[in-house]
């Protein structure tokens, strides 16, 4: 697995990002207790390493007018391989689809859309999803509150790995 390189400064490091992806490096080195230099090197190892993917600001949903969340289940038609990439890259495609799941249970996929109104929905649902011939049945489940989202990733689980690696003093 990828995260055996991992000591503690890059998993503080990581956690700091999460936490705030716009502190400079000197306000990043300062926090996890490096020099600015090794700090830097340590933060581009992490993204070239692919640990980092990507930085990006995390939008309020209603400030921009996307008031309504819904988590859609969607079953495959006729089961194959190919229907179930095509309607990935389907569902890869629509930007109001903000996440997407291949899922066990009952549905075979769970997607999570974001629109302005129950309209657009209606209008997305009938112009985009119900079009596609891969889908054998859609369900909306419509979310009423938002109790968390865009979460940072828990790191504790890399936190006793790292300490099995390192050995006793």
């Amino acid at each position: 697995m990828p995260y055996v390189d991992l000591d503690a400064i890059d998993l503080r490091i990581l956690n700091a990002l999460q936490s705030d992806g716009r502190l400079t490096n000197q306000e990043l080195a300062d926090q996890v207790g490096l020099s600015p230099s090794p700090c830097l090197r340590r933060v581009r190892r992490l993204e070239r390493d692919g640990f980092i993917r990507t930085y990006r600001a995390v939008l309020d949903r209603e400030s921009v007018g996307l008031g309504l969340t819904v988590f859609v289940e969607i079953k495959v038609e006729k089961h194959s391989r190919d229907n179930a990439q095509a309607l990935q890259q389907a569902l890869a495609a629509i930007p109001e689809v903000v996440a997407c799941h291949m899922v066990s249970g009952t549905a075979d996929f769970i997607a999570e859309i974001v629109v302005s109104n129950l309209k657009a929905y209606e209008r997305l649902l009938t112009e985009k999803l119900l079009v596609l011939p891969m889908i054998g049945d859609i369900r909306s489940n419509f979310a009423l509150t938002r109790v968390k989202s865009d979460a940072a990733l828990p790191l504790t689980h890399l936190r006793r790995e790292t300490e099995r690696q390192e050995p006793d003093c």
